[in-house]
């Protein structure tokens, strides 16, 4: 039988959503699945759960203030999400508005600049911005917290909505399960022997779109860029070679490394685009273990760590976090799953 979304869906209380970040990164709890295994634990207590000789892989995307509000030249409001930058001036958006945009009219922003529409790609427009697309973007535009957050971006989420080791400016969502990580976190993993390295993929807006077809195997991804650096490739190469594990930090890290293979199934250094869909029944190649948050129903992400660790071992996982409270999504806690190769 072929999985369709009823397979991944479950009821959610809406006040386990959590709204905010807690006050301190590392406070939130970690549900540790291995096997059949559930363990509840605090994310502090991440270092002796990994080994001396593993690699944690972290994406250093950073988040752009890609929301941007303004109005066309008839007068009617208009809100732009940025997708991707293009080029130096050149984007890539979804565009809100009563009526389409027409190639060639103008869109007034944040009353700061003027953009031009330069025609329709998909569902995106192509925009073209009068200077440095993303020295704009920062000076003058929002950040964009996801939708189920139910307020405006404030303040404090303009730290706690980007990783600590954030440094690549290009995404419209953080890669959240990496929000977990402070300072003294990550002297405490290196100081237990545990290697850390980097990939960056940018996170685009396609990552908000629900899965509108029923059977999952017609879903198609929304294609987003990836970088993965020699030093990356040559930790993980003698990370396997010493028999430690690989363990990628967040979905988004897992599928960059997933992707960036070549077909005798080593990874590659270098730039890519990916739009790998990963369900129950794919066979992992690179990572060994995930630390993720907690994922919407129905969701593409929720489909990946069922192929990760199991559709029974995840189901019971989230009845259990549901049942003792803990909190979801994007500023909510994260689990540990061992990888799990039978569905």
């Amino acid at each position: 039988m072929p999985l369709t979304l009823d397979d991944f869906d479950y009821p959610l209380p809406p006040e386990l959503i959590a709204q905010a970040p807690l006050p301190e990164r590392s406070a939130s709890r970690l549900l540790w699945l291995h096997g059949k295994a559930i363990e509840d634990r605090q994310f502090r207590d991440l270092p002796e759960l990994l080994a001396p000789g593993d690699l944690l892989v972290m994406n250093d995307t950073r988040v752009l203030h890609a929301r941007l509000f303004g109005r066309k030249a008839t007068g009617g409001q208009v809100e732009v999400l940025i997708e991707r930058v293009l080029a130096e001036d050149e984007v890539l958006a979804q565009v809100r508005a009563s009526k389409p945009p027409k190639t060639g009219g103008r869109l007034h922003l944040e009353e700061a600049f003027e953009v031009e529409v330069l025609g329709r790609e998909g569902e995106f427009y192509r925009l073209r911005l009068p200077g440095d697309a993303v020295e704009l973007i920062e000076r003058h535009g929002r950040l964009p917290l996801p939708p189920y957050i139910e307020r405006a971006a404030a303040d404090p989420d303009e730290e706690r909505y980007q990783t600590v080791y954030a440094r690549e400016h290009g995404s419209v969502a953080a890669p959240t399960a990496g929000l977990h990580f402070d300072a003294p976190l990550l002297e405490h993993l290196r100081a237990r022997g545990i290697g850390i390295a980097h990939v960056t993929l940018h996170v685009g807006a396609g990552t908000f779109q629900p899965v509108r077809v029923h059977d999952i195997s017609a879903h198609k991804m929304h294609s987003e860029r990836y970088h993965v650096p020699q030093a990356t490739v040559d930790a993980i190469l003698a990370t396997q070679a010493r028999g430690g594990r690989i363990v990628a930090v967040g979905t988004t890290t897992l599928r960059t490394l997933e992707s960036a293979l070549d077909a005798n199934g080593r990874l590659k250094v270098g730039a890519g685009e990916t739009a790998l869909f990963i369900t129950p029944g794919f066979r992992f190649r690179v990572v060994d273990r995930l630390i993720t948050n907690f994922h919407l129903p129905r969701s593409t992400l929720l489909m990946l760590v069922s192929a990760f660790g199991g559709m029974a071992a995840i189901r019971a996982a989230y009845r259990h976090a549901i049942a003792h409270g803990y909190r979801f999504f994007s500023y909510g806690d994260a689990m540990l799953i061992d990888r799990h190769d039978e569905i």
